[in-house]
């Protein structure tokens, strides 16, 4: 059972939940950009929520399936069709073989999961399948997408072709996730302080939460850089590198903004002004270059709340979702 690639996208690669654990070498979590969708398109098919999915940016690929598959497309909106037949976000979708998947139009966001039900096979290093080009290693050689790649995927565990008419090429299960709390807002983002916050000067504390940034054409999946006001420490601070996560914001010498993304350094020696909290990751995951953004201060203690019940809800959608695909197909 598999799916090839016809035409590659701009980023396609294969990302987990990232690997955990090796920091102290050096060596990044990574993984998906926007874990919550990623989970979330795992769990509409009935796979673990770290199993291994698809991660696309605009353009995307086009891919044939060579077997029947029970698919969800979570995350940035791209226009997906199955043959010119529009499919549905959020939702668990049957695709019949020898049909082509394709994302032609940029409607919002800026990344994309495709799951597929049993999980794919990729290669597996530390821990996770997640890609990490800077060494080649996990996921699919290491590298992206190329044109002509067979990805496969495993065995199915639940029985679903039987749900697939005689003339249709996909058939849209009737439920879906609904995810507008997770993402209302999209451009405001709530930080929590970070340990160099009190070095800023007032003002600049002011201009943080006051001003508007916008994402430089720059950014990648290491960091976003931003541009707007022109931030300054109140005396000059030597600082020694110190550990650094997703969603760190440092301050650099020339007074910009970056916040660390996937694929973030372990350490950095720039000062640390303010952390994204977790629950608003997946809405910076989905920001564009030239999107503009704001910052709202916020403290540990909401951020634990805001977690915590996004936590929760993904733990309901995952046994509804398994009762739901159960009662279907049996």
């Amino acid at each position: 059972m598999s799916l090839s690639i016809i035409k590659p996208g701009l980023l396609d690669t294969i990302q987990d939940m990232g690997r955990f654990g090796f920091s102290h070498w050096g060596i990044n979590p990574g993984g998906a950009m926007d874990r919550y969708a990623a989970q979330v398109a795992n769990m509409l098919v009935c796979n673990d929520a770290h199993e291994a999915v698809i991660e696309m940016h605009f353009p995307g690929a086009q891919i044939l399936f060579n077997q029947n598959a029970l698919i969800a497309i979570t995350g940035a909106d791209f226009s997906p069709t199955i043959n010119d037949e529009k499919v549905p976000l959020w939702q668990p979708v049957v695709v019949r073989k020898n049909t082509v998947l394709q994302f032609p139009k940029l409607i919002s966001g800026s990344v994309c999961y495709l799951s597929i039900h049993g999980g794919i096979c990729a290669n597996e290093w530390l821990k996770s399948y997640a890609t990490n080009l800077k060494v080649s290693a996990g996921g699919l050689s290491g590298r992206p997408f190329k044109k002509n790649d067979e990805i496969f995927f495993k065995e199915n565990s639940i029985y679903y072709a039987g749900l697939l008419k005689e003339d249709n090429n996909l058939h849209v299960l009737p439920w879906r996730a609904d995810v507008q709390k997770t993402y209302k807002f999209p451009h405001e983002i709530s930080v929590i302080k970070g340990n160099e916050w009190d070095q800023m000067t007032g003002n600049s504390q002011f201009d943080f939460i006051e001003n508007n940034y916008i994402i430089h054409p720059s950014s990648d999946r290491m960091g976003y850089q931003l541009r707007g006001s022109t931030l300054q420490l109140s005396s000059q601070l030597e600082m020694i590198s110190s550990g650094v996560n997703f969603g760190t914001i440092q301050l650099l010498p020339d007074g910009q903004l970056v916040v660390l993304m996937a694929d973030h350094q372990t350490t950095g020696g720039y000062p640390r002004v303010g952390h994204v909290i977790s629950a608003h990751l997946p809405k910076l995951a989905q920001l564009r270059p030239s999107d503009c953004m704001k910052f709202r201060l916020a403290d540990i203690g909401h951020a634990e709340n805001l977690l915590m019940e996004q936590q929760r809800d993904l733990q309901v959608l995952a046994r509804a979702c398994y009762d739901r695909l159960k009662a279907t197909v049996c």
